[in-house]
Formats: C-alpha cells, structure tokens, sequence
C-alpha cells in the first residue's frame, strides 16, 4: 500500500510549476545588464532615474519579503501566489511597453512587490506539498539550484534578447510562465495556511521595511562610491529600526515573525545565520569574478555572460549529493561544514589567479557556488523542518531576507577591502578617476596615448586582482570560520523530519494561537476557518 505521506506525480509536477515564478523572480535581478543601453536610448533618463531603474526592484523585494511570507501563513499560499503571479505579469506587460523613465521605475516597483509574494510562497508551498522528509530534501535542494541560476540566465537571457527584439522583450518573457502558473496552479496546488493566525500585525510592516532597506541601500552603495558618511548613517538607521523590529516581535500578541520560531528545534537560528553567511560569500565573490571577466581579461559583456554561465553547469550535482549523504546518515552538520569548506576552496582558486587566468577564476567561481548550494538546500530544509508547518511562509521569508542581507554585506565588505587594496596599488599621479576604480581607469586609458595607456591599463588590473586577492583571502577565512561554526551548532541539529506540529513548539502565551492547534492543509474548496 502505498505511504499516503509520500509525494507522487501530482506533487513533482506542482513542483515545475512553482520553479517558472522562481526562476523568473531571480532572473530579474540580472535581467537588464544588457537592455538599459537601449532603455536609455529610448527613454533618456537622467542618471538617478537609471539608478532606480536598477536598484527600485531589489529594494522593493527585500523590503517586503517578511510581510508577504507572515501575510501568506494567514491568508493562504496559494492565494498569495496567484495574487503575485497576477500582479508580476501585469507588471512586466507595463514594464515592456513603458514611455517614460517613471513608469519604467514604477512598473519595476510593482515587480518587486509580485516578487516579494513569489519567493516566500513558493518556498512555503514546497514544504506543505512534500510531507515526507527525504522527498522535501530533494525539492528544497532543486528550489536552491534554481534560484542560483536564475541570477546567472538573467544577464544572458538580456543579452540574447536585446539582440534579436528591442528592450521590452526582456520583461514580456515573464508572461506566458505566469499565465501558466495562473492556471495549474489551481489544479495542481493544494491551499495551504495557518489556521490560527491571531491578527496581523500591522505596525510590524513600516518597521520590518525601515529596518531592511536603509541597511540593503547603505551596504549596495559602499562598494561602488566608498565608504561615505550618507551611507553608513543609512546602515545605522537601519540597525535602530531592526532592533525596534525585533522588540515589536516579542512584544505584539500576533507578530510577524515569531519569536517561537527561535525557540523551537534546534537549527533554525543557526540556519538563517549561517545562510547569511553563505548568500554574504557568495555575493561578494561575484562582485570579483564579473569584473575580472570583463575588465580584467577584456571581454565583452556578452562574452563575459556567457563565460559566466559555465560554473552553473557545476551546482546541479551539489544539492543531490549533500541530499544523498544526510539521507545516509551522515551527520548534516558534516555536510554544511564541508560546503563552507568547499565555498573556502573556491576562494583559494581566486586568490592565486592572475591578471591571466580564466579557467582558474572559473573554477572558483563553480567550486564556490557548489558549496554555496550545498550549504544553502541544507540549511533551507533544516530550518523549514524545526519550523512548524503554518509558520513556513514567515520562517521562509526570514531565510530570504537574510540571504538579501548577506549578499549586500558580501558586496559592501568584501568590495571595500578589494577598493582599498586597488587604491594603495596604484601608482602615483595616474589621471583622476583611474585611482578609484578599475572602470575608471580604463576609461581614462582611453585618453592617453598608446604607451601611457598600455602602462595605466596593466597597473590597473595587476591593483584590482591585487585587491581580489585579498577579499578572496578575507572571505575565505569567513568561510572556513562558518565550517567551524555549523560543525559545532549544528552536531546532533534534527535530521530531515516529518512535519512537526504546532506543538512541537513551546506556546507563546501572548499568542492566540497558544493552544497548540494542530495544522491543516486547506484544499481546493475547502477553508478551516470558513472563508
């Protein structure tokens, strides 16, 4: 007779549909390295205006990730699903045919809104979908490969389109994968939610924003304009409003995010820490590798597009491995530490390449996202295990903001030591600009003539691979200190389970829900609490 807990083709099936919408939500973060040449071109905005054309979507994202995963555990999963899916789409239809600069900004709001909905949802919706725990391994580890290539297919997806169509093409493909995911998701995805929620928090959304976007725009900004006195006040301000966050947390009878989720099994802290750690090292490298491909070795963004996507053929083997030795009984803790380890060596190949060494930069930027993702799907499927089924919107969107958190403070801090490096390198009275940054050299290469600007150039690269050399160095201590970390907290940290019930949790006696109802997935047609 078969497991009634197990997963069967309906599921896997649900399982594609839900990997359209990530894949699109992460592919937009990248999506227009190749299509604003020609937005500006069309739409002539000024230099702020292109700024936000960039930054307004990640922003939006990072901001409202916590409130749409809380908001899903309450009004339903798959509700917010479609509901995003609809706003994304309907978004990316205006973006594609936006005529001026500020619908374009606009439009790209709304899409981090869609987005916001998107990421957490899908995330929660594999945990309710795959009851039993090897099954839900195996999905969390496809759901993390498929968020870190979408990053990597985004750039070259721009590229190829902005060739052959004009600079909207980049947003109308996201229609047909949201129209599809509009109509199976109905059929195919079971509703699912928490059916004692308490009332949502309101005062708790202002500030779960306040504190996430000073800190992501302070730490986006320092590594490409320094370490200026606006930025570190923005970071500051943030840290003020995370601490009144958290305060609100353990104060509101119905929080956001709560406080039980913390003092529940044993792992999930450790994980959303340790997760930070792992989006902050992976980040900060690709903040490297990008601009040794394309300023460093010389070539085109194109070029430089698709050179990139060739670690990515790496990651699909790492999550199905590290799934494979947890299901053998293989401590995790063993696991996580050797991804840390494995992401270490990865810096180790940047740190002994030179001004000349693609295949080297290449495998360390495959090394390192492999022990990314290896860290990344265990550390998701243990902390969306010790976390109880109907908070897994809320516990699914603090890994998600944390992983935002992380590759800001990857890019900030890591692209801060490789900066000061560059500039202590360079040599004396080269043309202003040329100290700053390794773009900026190279265009003020472009002025000189030739033997001054063979000179420039080559100092230029020989001081930024310099610098990677050091942040390489830098990171890889950070990983290797996380190893040992997740080698010490995680020993012994709970397996993959079964799902827990409520009461798996100690009752929050401010919570409404304190009575330990146990959860319920709500089916098509059917609501526990009668809606």
């Amino acid at each position: 007779m078969p497991d009634p807990a197990r997963a069967g083709r309906k599921e896997w099936t649900a399982l594609a549909v839900l990997m359209l919408p990530l894949l699109l939500v992460s592919m937009d973060v990248s999506v227009l390295y190749f299509a604003i040449p020609a937005i500006n071109a069309d739409l002539e905005p000024t230099g702020t205006q292109q700024l936000w054309i960039f930054d307004i979507y990640a922003f939006v994202l990072a901001g409202l990730l916590m409130t749409m995963g809380s908001l899903g555990d309450r009004v339903g999963r798959r509700r917010l699903l479609l509901f995003g899916a609809a706003a994304f789409g309907a978004a990316s239809l205006t973006a594609a045919y936006a005529d001026s600069a500020e619908l374009l900004i606009a439009a790209r709001a709304v899409l981090g809104i869609g987005g916001a909905t998107l990421m957490p949802s899908t995330l929660a919706l594999v945990r309710t979908l795959f009851r039993d725990a090897g099954q839900r391994a195996t999905a969390i580890g496809i759901w993390s490969g498929v968020l870190v290539a979408g990053v990597a297919l985004g750039s070259v997806l721009s590229g190829l389109l902005v060739e052959f169509f004009w600079w909207g093409s980049v947003f109308l493909v996201n229609l047909p994968a949201m129209a599809l995911l509009l109509l199976l998701a109905p059929v195919l995805i079971p509703e699912s939610k928490d059916p004692s929620p308490g009332r949502f928090d309101l005062l708790s959304v202002p500030l779960s924003m306040a504190a996430v976007l000073p800190v992501v725009y302070g730490l986006k900004e320092i590594p490409s304009e320094g370490v200026h006195v606006e930025y570190v006040v923005s970071v500051a301000v943030g840290l003020v409003f995370a601490a009144l966050f958290v305060r609100r947390q353990h104060t509101a009878a119905s929080p956001l995010i709560s406080p039980a989720l913390f003092r529940g099994a044993r792992g999930f802290g450790p994980a959303v820490v340790l997760n930070l750690v792992s989006s902050f090292a992976m980040m900060g490298s690709a903040y490297y590798t990008t601009q040794y491909l394309q300023s460093v070795l010389g070539k085109s963004a194109m070029e430089a597009a698709l050179w990139a996507l060739l670690p990515s053929v790496l990651i699909g083997c790492a999550a199905p491995v590290a799934t494979a030795l947890v299901r053998r009984g293989t401590d995790r803790a063993y696991v996580v530490a050797g991804g840390f380890a494995l992401s270490a060596c990865g810096y180790g190949l940047l740190f002994v390449a030179d001004t000349d060494a693609l295949w080297t930069v290449l495998a360390g930027a495959g090394v390192l996202a492999c022990g990314a993702v290896v860290v990344g799907s265990q550390l998701t499927d243990l902390a969306l295990g010790s976390a109880p089924a109907e908070k897994a919107g809320a516990a699914s969107s603090l890994l998600e903001t944390g992983q935002e958190f992380g590759g800001a403070l990857g890019m900030a801090v890591l692209g801060s030591i490789g900066t000061a490096v560059y500039r202590d390198e360079m040599p004396a009275g080269v043309p202003e600009g040329a100290r700053e940054t390794l773009g900026g050299a190279l265009a003020a290469a472009g002025h000189l003539p030739s033997p001054a600007s063979e000179a420039l150039v080559a100092a230029a690269r020989s001081s930024f691979t310099s610098g990677m050399h050091v942040a390489a160095l830098a990171g890889a201590g950070v990983l290797l200190a996380a190893a040992g970390v997740a080698w010490v907290a995680l020993r012994g940290a709970p397996q993959s389970r079964p799902f827990p019930k409520l009461g798996a949790l100690p009752p929050d006696p401010r919570s409404s829900n304190a009575g330990g109802a146990e959860y319920v997935p709500v089916r098509q047609g059917s609501s526990p609490s009668g809606d």
